[in-house]
């Protein structure tokens, strides 16, 4: 005897009870359970519709499911509803109830039309994929009550799916996470060898045990911080297998709609695992703005979820093993300080308020925060990283192969212990090698506005701290000190007066002649 598809003589008849369509149409919809926000589906109109009920019967049905304790009654969000209401999902009883029923009524003989006009007797679930439409098992079943046939090229079964498209990602498939993965690394970048920083790397694995909510690492362009953090991330990593990182690496372009999306993917949402609707915050029109304070709100629920952690990242079945914990390190955060502050407020109070981290390196002081959440609230530590210490230098001269290395005092006060310098110093035997200088010239002078090169300049030719009012008058300058400068760690104020890095004095005495004898005479 042979199987397939059996012509059909008499209509055959499809009877479903009300019980059996509710439980099937909860399991269609089961991806909504336990979430903030559902659609309409799971509320009584929602199921009334979908299943050809009056809202009466749907209320009757729903409470003899309860008795069964097949289903759970919630008060929920609906999507574009002002007002909570009332929801259900199928208990853990009544998934494999409904699978069971869905077992039982996939089998129900269905009658189709094909493209050839023949009539055809079928298996109910095996409609769909004759008719090429996108139809569920509850649709089928619900058309053939109603129609008794159902009709290849139905307009109302949408467009007809052909075998060979199903294959290819449908048309505008691009959605807003789109290509988020490529704009972060879950892993330090490599990084060059690293000499001195023992109290940096102390400090950071401190920072990292005590779980303070956010660390700034600031320092002058090349002075080796995105490298200090990256070799520390290195090892830390290896000590703890739940560490997951997000390593951003801010750029002048980024805004802050760019770098939310991509913090959202790394920790997980997608269009299939969104349990707190963060994907509804984000803008769908071009030129809408980000709604920081539900992006906010809801990322603070979902990370102090542990259940949805579990759930996202695989650990569930295995209660031993901790849910991961974040570490998001934004790099270059001066880049993106003045357009996405909001941002970056919004994530500190997360960090506050959450197992999240936030480790931020900049070249500038962030202006998202003030001193209050320093050194009153505790919300932010701060680490200025200067110049290598004169041991350090030491010690990395001692592994030259040149042999005679210059003293690490003279290194020092050529350089101020700038990284950069010393490696070029490895390779050229150089102190001030020209690249060094042009690197000083075009990441930290030639950026800065003509007054303030002129105030470090003063200040270059000085053999100690001046105190400001001295400074400002030989300068022309008129008021505070310059708060560009201040934030960069360019100017430097001490108790003896301002003094300029290190790394810079020597760039500036490079300027000879009637030069440095007018700035030396506006000094005395």
């Amino acid at each position: 005897m042979t199987s397939g598809p059996v012509v059909a003589k008499d209509l055959p008849k499809v009877s479903v009870a009300v019980r059996d369509r509710v439980l099937l149409h909860l399991l269609e919809n089961q991806n909504q359970i336990d979430q903030y926000m559902v659609t309409a589906n799971v509320t009584r109109p929602g199921i009334a519709e979908a299943c050809a009920l009056h809202p009466p019967n749907v209320s009757r049905t729903m409470r003899g499911l309860l008795k069964e304790r097949l289903v759970h009654e919630h008060s929920r969000m609906v999507r574009n509803e002002e007002r909570r209401q009332k929801a259900w999902q199928l208990s853990e009883a009544g998934v494999l109830e409904a699978e069971l029923r869905r077992q039982e009524m996939a089998k129900i003989t269905v009658l189709i039309r094909n493209q050839d006009g023949s009539l055809l007797e079928i298996n109910a679930d095996e409609v769909s994929t004759r008719l090429e439409a996108k139809l569920s098992l509850l649709q089928v079943l619900m058309h053939a009550i109603h129609e008794g046939v159902l009709t290849y090229g139905d307009i109302r079964f949408g467009p007809i799916r052909k075998k060979d498209q199903e294959s290819r990602p449908p048309p505008g498939r691009l959605t807003v996470l789109a290509g988020a993965h490529a704009t972060y690394h879950t892993q330090p970048p490599p990084t060059r060898s690293v000499h001195g920083r023992e109290d940096t790397v102390d400090g950071l694995n401190e920072w990292r045990n005590s779980m303070h909510p956010c660390l700034v690492v600031q320092g002058v362009a090349g002075i080796g911080k995105s490298t200090v953090v990256a070799h520390w991330l290195n090892k830390r990593m290896e000590e703890e297998p739940t560490l997951s990182v997000c390593w951003y690496p801010c750029q002048s372009w980024d805004r802050q709609l760019g770098v939310a999306v991509s913090l959202l993917h790394r920790l997980g949402i997608d269009d299939k695992h969104d349990p707190y609707q963060l994907m509804d915050t984000l803008p769908l029109t071009p030129g809408a703005e980000l709604d920081v304070d539900a992006w906010r709100r809801r990322l603070l629920a979902y990370l102090t979820d542990p259940t949805t952690i579990r759930e996202r990242f695989g650990r569930g079945d295995d209660s031993n093993l901790p849910p991961p914990t974040f570490l998001i390190v934004l790099d270059d955060v001066h880049h993106i300080n003045d357009n996405a502050s909001d941002l970056l407020g919004a994530l500190l109070q997360v960090a506050v308020q959450s197992p999240l981290q936030l480790l931020m390196v900049s070249r500038t002081r962030p202006t998202f925060y003030d001193r209050r959440d320093v050194h009153i609230r505790e919300k932010v530590k701060e680490v200025e990283l200067q110049g290598l210490s004169i041991s350090a230098l030491g010690e990395w001269l001692d592994t030259f192969d040149a042999v005679e290395a210059p003293a690490a005092e003279d290194v020092h006060k050529m350089t101020g212990g700038h990284p950069l310098a010393m490696e070029l110093l490895e390779l050229y035997g150089s102190i001030t090698h020209g690249d060094w200088l042009r690197f000083v010239d075009e990441e930290i002078l030639d950026v800065l506005p003509e007054k303030e090169k002129e105030l470090l300049a003063l200040l270059a030719v000085s053999e100690r701290p001046i105190k400001w009012e001295i400074l400002a008058k030989a300068a022309d300058w008129q008021g505070k000190p310059p708060k560009g400068l201040l934030a960069k760690g360019l100017l430097i104020e001490l108790e003896e007066g301002m003094w300029l890095h290190e790394a810079l004095r020597e760039r500036l005495l490079r300027d000879v002649g009637d030069k440095k004898n007018e700035r030396l005479a506006k000094l005395t």
